[in-house]
């Protein structure tokens, strides 16, 4: 857990610049969008919807009255309702007259609009938002004016329609009764009748209920006519309306509205068919996907057919799935249509017992004398028409009044007024967004470019890489401690301790006494030469023979490092012009030689293998109590592997942020599979991790500030 953590920490540190410029980079979006983005104003308006409004007339309580028929829902339906286009349509108008700018369209203004329910009540809240305020409020007030003056509009309609057919009626009826009475007068006179009972004699009281009764059930008969006329114009409005032309269609409806199963199949009907109109346009008509997704909307649409029959037997309904009532609007009505049929049928069948009780009635007044029962029918007749003028008076002068009264079912209890704040875009909302996401952002950037970079950054992947162990870890060195000859290296135990260290490491890691290493890297720039320079010098501090051989003929480094002039060297010993005690060159350090390269060579490659180059070796072995043999990178020659079999082993040098993954994994490889002995790792130009067990002088080597400057220097003396 503790390496896991350590780990991420060092990832973070070492692309933290890009974290921080990605996190940056979100919040001066995030501040450029608060800038660009214009503010919206959002308020909102109250209507409550409520059958409790004061109507001084019959029919106006009986318009405004709600009823909740079945599954619907009064006030769900009046939240459809406000969003209609009837009411957008007046409303956008109302607020156009009053000089309001940018007016919303219908369609953005029903889009924008929000209609929800407050639970538990029969209050609708309306809100809108927009970049004015003073249209924010003007539109929302204009939307609930205009609701309540549409349904109060709706009830006047009603009204109207009722005064229209009562001021057509009242007229006839008027007439009829004054052909009543003029037909009872003269009546009268040709028989010479002053009153029934001079005509009835102890009959008269018996006649008089008679004619009553009659009088009372052609009042009944007239009431339920009307009644049953009103229940049929209502039916048929109904039925263009639902376009359902019999009770059964409407109650099959219904049912099929609200089957569950129904509602599923036609939902995946729907989709089915929305799927075969894609695969037409992509597959020709051969083609099995869409040959199979036909199969499937039949099977689906047969289904639905089969199911929507066992609702209707007479299968009115099959044929017709679009005369489904889906929606609550339509399920309202079409329940409408069925308890008004059923009122319908109930008035028919009162009216048809008032008919027969009249006609039982008009029986017994037939065996009345003659001339009484043509006065009882002409004064029957003359008061069930006067009846009938006053009920229908008074039905108009109610219809009038609830016309002209504008009683409604919805009132507004919470106006619109223009609000001060915007409410978006919310800034501190907006800023928590965009530093949430930043954060995300830059760790997601710091993990890819961690897992994109391919270079070693530690000890701990070293080891985890190769499988190989880590025998040392050497730090930075500044500039003056490059070059070994006249530099304050070996007088600094800061930096020298970790050199000798890894010198008695290899020692005691090994079972035999170490008396010739090869010094080599993955790639030139990981510092071998330094590394081999440096571990030469911190042995002639022993008081060890010690001897440096450097066999990078392809770029010499060692006289760089120790300032020796250019002598004959390691090619003219190879060659015999000059033996192994003329060719080395004696160091400002006591017990340190140097074998430099000598001439160049036009084909170096030919001394790393060769017997001479075998003889060489074991002459300096013995004259000398370590060797040191700085060879060309792995990857680039395969000289320090040929000189490898001829020494103790070998020492690989890496650089954190430097040497790559997969260049090391294939240097390893290339060794392990020549059989080359291999010492262990060390990892060179360490800073952090040294300084837990050294403090280093901060004058003499100052690891962060010339880590950069070390690196090109080394990469320049490879080369």
């Amino acid at each position: 857990m503790h390496e896991s953590i350590s780990s991420l920490t060092s990832v973070f540190k070492r692309n933290h610049w890009p974290a921080i410029a990605t996190f940056v980079s979100v919040i001066c979006g995030s501040l450029a969008y608060l800038v660009v983005t214009p503010p919206k104003y959002e308020t909102s308006v109250r209507v409550m919807l409520s059958d409790k409004q004061l109507s001084v007339s019959d029919i106006g309580r009986d318009l405004t009255q709600l009823s909740e028929i079945g599954e619907s829902n009064p006030i769900a339906t009046q939240a459809e309702l406000a969003r209609s286009e009837r009411v957008l349509v007046q409303a956008v108008t109302q607020v156009s007259l009053k000089g309001v700018k940018d007016v919303p369209k219908t369609e953005t203004l029903k889009e924008d609009l929000q209609v929800t329910t407050i639970p538990a009540t029969n209050i609708l809240q309306i809100s809108y938002k927009s970049q004015n305020p003073l249209l924010t409020s003007s539109v929302l007030n204009a939307v609930a004016g205009a609701i309540v003056k549409e349904n109060a509009e709706a009830i006047r309609s009603q009204a109207r329609s009722a005064r229209e057919f009562l001021e057509t009626e009242l007229p006839k009826k008027r007439s009829q009764l004054a052909s009543a009475e003029a037909a009872i007068a003269q009546y009268k006179q040709s028989q010479g009748i002053v009153s029934i009972s001079d005509s009835e004699g102890n009959d008269s009281a018996q006649t008089q209920n008679l004619v009553t009764s009659l009088a009372d059930l052609d009042r009944q008969e007239l009431a339920l006519s009307t009644q049953l006329q009103d229940a049929k114009v209502r039916n048929k409005s109904l039925q263009q309306t639902t376009d359902a032309d019999t009770l059964e269609n409407a109650y099959a409806m219904v049912r099929a509205g609200q089957d569950e199963e129904l509602k599923q199949l036609r939902a995946k009907l729907a989709d089915l068919e929305s799927q075969v109109a894609i695969a037409r346009k992509r597959f020709t008509d051969n083609n099995p996907t869409l040959i199979k997704l036909i199969e499937q909307r039949d099977a689906t649409r047969a289904l639905y057919t089969q199911n929507l029959s066992k609702l209707s037997p007479q299968n009115n309904l099959t044929n017709r799935p679009a005369d489904i009532a889906s929606d609550p609007v339509s399920q309202d009505l079409a329940t409408k249509l069925i308890l008004s049929e059923i009122e319908s049928a109930g008035l028919e069948v009162k009216l048809a017992q008032v008919r027969d009780a009249k006609a039982q009635l008009q029986a017994r007044v037939n065996r009345l004398p003659a001339k009484e029962q043509a006065l009882s029918a002409l004064t029957r007749q003359r008061q069930d028409i006067a009846a009938s003028v006053d009920l229908l008076q008074k039905k108009l002068e109610e219809a009038r009044i609830a016309e002209v009264q504008l009683a409604s079912n919805i009132s507004i209890i919470d106006t619109a007024s223009p609000p001060i704040n915007p409410n978006w875009p919310n800034k501190p909302v907006v800023l928590i967004i965009a530093g949430v996401a930043g954060l995300f952002l830059a760790v997601g950037v710091v993990l890819l470019l961690d897992f994109l970079d391919g270079t070693l950054h530690n000890a701990t992947e070293v080891g985890k890489l190769v499988k190989l162990p880590v025998i040392g870890m050497l730090p930075v060195l500044p500039d003056s401690s490059l070059n070994v000859e006249n530099s304050k290296f070996l007088n600094n135990s800061g930096l020298v301790e970790p050199y000798r260290k890894l010198l008695w490491t290899i020692q005691f890691r090994s079972n035999k006494h170490l008396q010739v290493v090869v010094v080599s890297s993955t790639q030139s720039g990981e510092g071998k030469s330094v590394v081999a320079s440096h571990l030469a010098a911190v042995a002639a501090m022993s008081s060890r023979r010690t001897l440096i051989i450097d066999t990078d003929l392809h770029c010499p480094t060692q006289q760089k490092l120790f300032n020796l002039a250019a002598r004959p060297g390691l090619i003219d010993a190879i060659d015999g012009r000059a033996t192994l005690a003329k060719a080395v060159q004696q160091t400002s350090i006591n017990n340190l030689w140097v074998l430099g390269c000598g001439k160049p060579h036009a084909y170096p490659s030919r001394f790393s293998d060769s017997a001479r180059m075998r003889t060489l070796l074991a002459e300096a072995a013995a004259q000398y109590d370590l060797v040191i043999i700085d060879t060309p990178p792995v990857t680039s020659s395969v000289d320090a592997i040929a000189l490898s079999h001829n020494s103790d082993g070998l020492l690989l040098v890496t650089r954190p942020n430097f040497t790559q993954k997969n260049t090391l994994v294939q240097a390893v490889s290339d060794l392990s599979d020549n059989q080359v002995p291999i010492l262990g790792i060390t990892v060179n130009g360490m800073n952090s991790q040294t300084e837990k067990y050294y403090r280093y002088p901060v004058k003499d080597y100052q690891p962060l500030e010339h880590q950069n400057d070390e690196r090109r220097v080394l990469k320049n003396v490879d080369q």
